[in-house]
């Protein structure tokens, strides 16, 4: 089952004090921990969608991925368009591929076990879109069919995913997971604060990843 992933970094951080693509996480940035996480479950290749201080992040990642496993996306109108915009232009820069990760840009500390849950959920159910649940909510990150690829791209109108999901009610498959990641972000200072430490209780570390593997 061939997936790629799409990662959402455009925005403005405006409510972080800092930028949050570039925040330093241990040795790393978050953005990278976010490219990495995916990388480590399979991901054959990763869209990473960019807009504000877009040329900055894409820099300093240029050297540090090869090309065949990152590639850029921008969504120019950043500052007017809301996330569905960047989800529209991650999708439309998508490869072929059977299914495909989706993630904010400033979650990175998903479990590689979260990434392989919804994807066997998938296997399992034959479902469209596989959700990873905490106590019976719908959390990051989706597996998306790219059987939903035209739906998605074609939809107008207000809300968002949560709409098109609406149309794939019965399509929907989700798998229990026990991963405080998928409750973490960086919107704010006291958010990031709080996945620093808890990076720290967890000993969370990512181990070098080779990528002869990830295939």
């Amino acid at each position: 089952m061939k997936i790629n992933g799409i990662i959402l970094a455009a925005g403005l951080s405006s409510r972080m004090p800092a930028f949050k693509p570039l925040l330093k996480l241990k040795d790393k940035t978050v953005i990278e921990y976010c490219i990495d996480s995916m990388l480590r479950a399979g991901v054959n290749q990763v869209i990473l969608v960019l807009g504000y201080r877009g040329k900055e992040v894409e820099a300093y990642l240029a050297d540090k991925y090869a090309g065949s496993r990152l590639q850029f996306a921008y969504n120019q109108n950043y500052a007017e368009t809301d996330m569905l915009t960047s989800i529209k232009i991650g999708v439309s820069a998508l490869k072929p591929c059977a299914a495909f990760y989706l993630l904010p840009g400033d979650m990175p500390a998903i479990q590689t076990g979260t990434f392989r849950a919804v994807k066997e959920a998938m296997l399992r159910t034959q479902a469209l879109v596989a959700f990873p649940t905490i106590e019976g909510q719908r959390k990051h990150p989706p597996l998306i069919s790219w059987q939903c690829r035209d739906l998605i791209l074609n939809f107008e109108g207000e809300g968002g995913l949560r709409e098109v999901w609406k149309k794939l009610a019965t399509q929907i498959a989700t798998v229990p997971v026990d991963d405080l990641g998928c409750l973490i972000d960086t919107d704010t200072k006291e958010d990031y604060d709080k996945l620093v430490n808890y990076l720290d209780d967890q000993r969370f570390e990512f181990k070098p990843i080779i990528f002869e593997n990830c295939f």
